[in-house]
């Protein structure tokens, strides 16, 4: 630990010591980036003898919308006691005098991210097994939450949700591009034109995927914390479900969280598995799904994208980041392959 950019941690003491019960502004603090993850910035912070985890914006270039801050807390402190494993958060801050940005303050939870191929390789047939099977219940627990009755009912607009998200997702690749990329416009237009009818609303991840969970250290068929919550909102389910398969099963998807999508999928569940099964946890129907799918992996190249922008800006923490930008034109190439088999004529094209 040492004191890594991103984080004023004189100032990060003081609102802690106001704020967090159990934090001092007598003891100095220490930092580490978390590794993972190319987006929001997670440092684990420590005065010794207790350990939080503060989470704030990238550096540099931020799309509006994007990175809230607010919206993670007020999510995870809303599911905090439904049966959704989350983290316990303490407090947000939206004085950007603090730490140069909003953040908020949460527990460390103890628990095993699987970030790489030889993690997952680890894991047991059986082990692989359970844990894609918890992946699926907790996603339909997460899409089973009374969002009114924990107090989210304004947390967004399901009604037109799908249609929306095409249109913003559109607007935030004009905005982070650095280049034409035809390919991409094209599985655009056909989004447009093949939005199915939503089923029931419900509290939407907006990330959900298997380097977005911590699995218990002791048993890793068991989720002990979901994070990640800035995409979060109401909406229509199906598009956490179309993301989880994107990033199961594609391999450029699974290069944007350094191969972390899944393990072989002789141990780990296959796709039809993971559909039978949600659908039976949720009771909803998946008939479009192939839909989703592309949706989500067009979403995924347009986040690509920004991060390729930051990229060359030279405002990203960590490794892995000079890839990005081929990482997106492949994303454009899987969509339009989904689409192109699809049973949704204007999907086809």
């Amino acid at each position: 630990m040492g004191r890594p950019e991103g984080i004023d941690l004189d100032r990060v003491r003081e609102y802690l010591a106001s704020h967090v019960p159990g934090a001092s502004a007598d003891t100095p603090l220490q930092a580490e980036l978390i590794a993972g993850g190319k987006s929001n910035l997670t440092y684990s912070i420590s005065d010794g003898t207790r350990s939080w985890v503060l989470r704030r914006p990238p550096l540099g270039h931020v799309l509006p919308t994007a990175h809230d801050m607010g919206r993670e807390f007020r999510v995870q402190r809303a599911l905090h006691g439904t049966g959704v494993p989350v983290p316990e958060v303490y407090a947000f801050c939206d004085d950007t005098a603090v730490t140069g940005a909003p953040f908020y303050v949460m527990e460390k939870v103890d628990g095993l991210v699987l970030r790489d191929p030889a993690a997952t390789a680890a894991l047991s047939s059986e082990e692989a097994q359970g844990c894609s099977r918890e992946l699926i219940d907790v996603l339909a627990r997460i899409h089973a939450v009374d969002y009114e009755a924990v107090g989210l009912a304004d947390l967004g607009r399901p009604e037109g949700f799908v249609e929306r998200q095409v249109r913003r997702w559109g607007e935030q690749w004009e905005r982070s591009r650095t280049r034409e990329l035809p390919a991409l416009e094209e599985v655009a237009r056909r989004l447009r034109n093949a939005i199915p009818p939503s089923g029931p609303a419900a509290v939407v991840h907006g990330d959900y995927r298997l380097d977005n969970t911590m699995l218990a250290p002791d048993d890793p068929t068991r989720i002990v914390a979901v994070l990640d919550w800035e995409m979060a909102t109401l909406g229509d389910p199906l598009t956490d479900l179309g993301l989880f398969l994107v990033y199961w099963g594609d391999s450029a998807a699974q290069a944007v969280t350094m191969g972390t999508g899944s393990a072989p999928a002789t141990r780990f569940l296959g796709r039809d598995a993971i559909v039978e099964r949600y659908a039976t946890a949720s009771g909803r129907d998946v008939e479009h799904l192939d839909f989703y799918e592309v949706l989500a992996t067009y979403k995924l190249a347009v986040v690509v994208e920004g991060i390729h922008a930051r990229f060359r800006m030279g405002k990203t923490l960590g490794e892995g980041f000079s890839a990005m930008g081929t990482l997106v034109e492949q994303l454009a190439d899987a969509a339009l392959a989904v689409a192109g088999r699809s049973s949704i004529p204007a999907l086809r094209g």
